[in-house]
């Protein structure tokens, strides 16, 4: 029996090894395409863009002319808004994500929020953009200010942060809870000082894509119609603003086609900005590695 499987085995070895062969180039081809696409687009924004980046680009407000054009109110509005984003969803999803895996019993009603926040990953982005408007434009009478629009940003990226939290509170091992809480400590004394810490760089990483996609949506500020040309800046999380997404799409969307050059510039801008976050994330997540 033993050597009928030999060769069984042996017959089909070539058939196996010509379709790893030929799905390892497929693959190879397939990121080779990503990359060469990203690459043609990288190199048309900063051929196009690159000249436009000066310091009056920074220190000027949108304009009718694009020479005297710059991200002075987005570039700021941009940071107002991540760093309202930030604290509100990162707090919401991973105390909802503490509650869900240390608290709450694992009954039907548990079950049915956990169903439910996994499907709210897949929804448009728009769908947001209309609850916010109802919510907090409408009904809390927010206006278009900063608070509104990252209260909406929160709500889109919010299950994100709260399945990756999960994972990583799952991750740590029941024997360092069981060692802590052997030591008298509390379960809210294990989680601080155990749980938490040991999960961070997973929260971390979820948290990063969650921001990434956060900083460059447009669709749910067009729908609360934060305004695309404002020649101020906010003051409080009350006031009016604009953001980096919202200006780039008005510049494109003109026919000039300097525009198309200060829209560059501006991709420029929110790419290194993007940058610069999730480097400080990335920074923060292997400290915890290399400490736990």
């Amino acid at each position: 029996m033993k050597l009928i499987n030999e060769e069984i085995v042996a017959k089909r070895m070539p058939t196996r090894l010509a379709i790893n062969s030929i799905l390892k180039g497929v693959f190879f081809l397939a990121t080779i395409f990503g990359l060469l696409v990203l690459g043609v687009l990288l190199y048309r924004i900063f051929t196009q863009g690159f000249g436009n980046l000066d310091l009056s680009f920074f220190q000027n407000f949108a304009s009718r002319k694009p020479e005297e054009a710059g991200v002075k109110a987005a570039f700021i509005g941009t940071i107002w808004l991540m760093a309202t984003v930030a604290p509100i969803s990162l707090f919401l999803g991973v105390g909802t994500a503490i509650y869900l895996e240390e608290y709450a019993r694992k009954n039907r009603f548990t079950i049915f929020i956990q169903v439910n926040i996994s499907n709210l990953a897949g929804v448009p982005s728009i769908v947001f953009g209309l609850l916010g408007l109802t919510i907090f434009v409408r009904a809390l009478a927010l206006d278009r200010s900063v608070l509104a629009a990252a209260l909406t940003m929160s709500l889109l990226i919010l299950p994100v942060i709260i399945v990756a939290s999960q994972e990583a509170i799952r991750s740590v091992p029941k024997e360092m809870r069981e060692a802590s809480y052997g030591l008298g400590a509390t379960k809210w004394q294990t989680i601080i000082k155990v749980v938490l810490p040991a999960a961070i760089p997973g929260i971390l990483t979820g948290g990063i894509l969650a921001l990434s996609r956060a900083i460059g949506e447009t669709a749910p500020l067009v729908v609360l119609g934060i305004p695309m040309f404002i020649a101020f800046l906010p003051r409080t999380v009350f006031d009016t603003f604009t953001v980096l997404p919202m200006q780039i799409y008005n510049w494109t969307s003109r026919p000039q086609e300097e525009f198309q050059h200060v829209a560059a510039a501006g991709i420029i801008v929110l790419l290194v900005l993007l940058i610069i976050m999730n480097s400080i994330a990335v920074f923060i997540r292997n400290k915890f590695q290399k400490r736990y």
